[in-house]
């Protein structure tokens, strides 16, 4: 049954806002199709995170102030990333470079955040590395391209989640300088129409796809947390960052964990995502 809350949404016409963001890379190749997977600087695995953000407005006074209390610390007086001139915490959260102090502030703010809602999807590279190569022998012609694993990702992430309301407001993390909105978009409108096909469920409530800085952007600064959390369990095995916040998790799909059913496996509040979990990944020939 649909949540009060969601039918409401949609009788007013009124917009989900979500929020995007990854972690690791998609890269798989160097110079000469050298893999590259693993080593220094190269991810094993890509992730995409979205998070469901109901008052955004809410949630960007709450991480300005935040950040206002930090830089007025006196603690963190001389600290290079609390320095408006770097670029960093001082102007952003983010967790690759915000000090451990920082980070407990910010994962305390987000636990307390009790309407947010992250879902994620991960994928091993290694797999997608097995795919490349069956497409290389099907067509002499095909080359990979870590846009290609991107849009895939979106339309996995986004399958379930457009059709319930009035309307999405989609904000995705900017990605170099390349304007990719409406390659998104299309990867979006795909995800639909699968959905559609599939359960006969038709939506046409309209979607504004954009993409921002963290620094413009409070959502994405939360999201960056969460992939980030995320990011540590499958590439260091620590999950204390994600237990921390599983609360507020709803969905990772690890769509390469094929060992019960092709499509992946789920975890879920009822099914918590641990090291323990992933301990069968790192045993030597996996």
């Amino acid at each position: 049954m649909m949540a009060d809350s969601t039918r409401a949404r949609k009788k007013s016409g009124e917009s989900r806002h979500y929020f995007v963001d990854e972690a690791g890379d998609g890269v798989i190749f160097a110079n000469k199709g050298r893999v590259i997977i693993e080593t220094p600087g190269c991810s094993r695995f890509f992730m995409l995170g979205l998070l469901d953000v109901p008052d955004p407005v809410g949630l960007q006074q709450s991480v300005d102030d935040l950040r206002s209390q930090l830089l007025s610390d006196p603690y963190f007086r001389d600290v290079p990333s609390m320095q408006p001139d770097e670029r960093k915490t001082a102007v952003a959260f983010h967790a690759k470079d915000d000090l451990p102090e920082v980070r407990r502030e910010v994962f305390s703010l987000l636990r307390g955040v009790s309407d947010l809602r992250f879902f994620a999807v991960v994928t091993d590279k290694w797999s997608v590395l097995d795919y490349v190569r069956q497409q290389n022998e099907r067509s002499a012609t095909y080359r990979y391209h870590p846009n290609e694993l991107y849009d895939y990702l979106v339309r996995r992430l986004f399958k379930n989640r457009l059709h319930k309301d009035g309307g999405y407001e989609i904000v995705f993390s900017k990605r170099g300088a390349t304007d990719r909105t409406a390659a998104l978009r299309k990867a979006l409108e795909s995800a639909r129409a699968r959905f559609a096909q599939q359960w006969n469920i038709v939506s046409d409530a309209p979607m504004e796809v954009s993409a921002a800085t963290p620094a413009e952007q409070a959502g994405l600064q939360a999201v960056d947390y969460f992939t980030w959390a995320l990011q540590r369990l499958y590439e260091k095995r620590e999950d204390r960052y994600l237990t921390y916040l599983w609360p507020t998790i709803h969905l990772v799909e690890d769509i390469d964990d094929k060992r019960k059913a092709g499509y992946g496996r789920f975890y879920t509040q009822t099914k918590p995502l641990t090291e323990a979990a992933l301990a069968w990944r790192y045993l030597p020939g996996i």
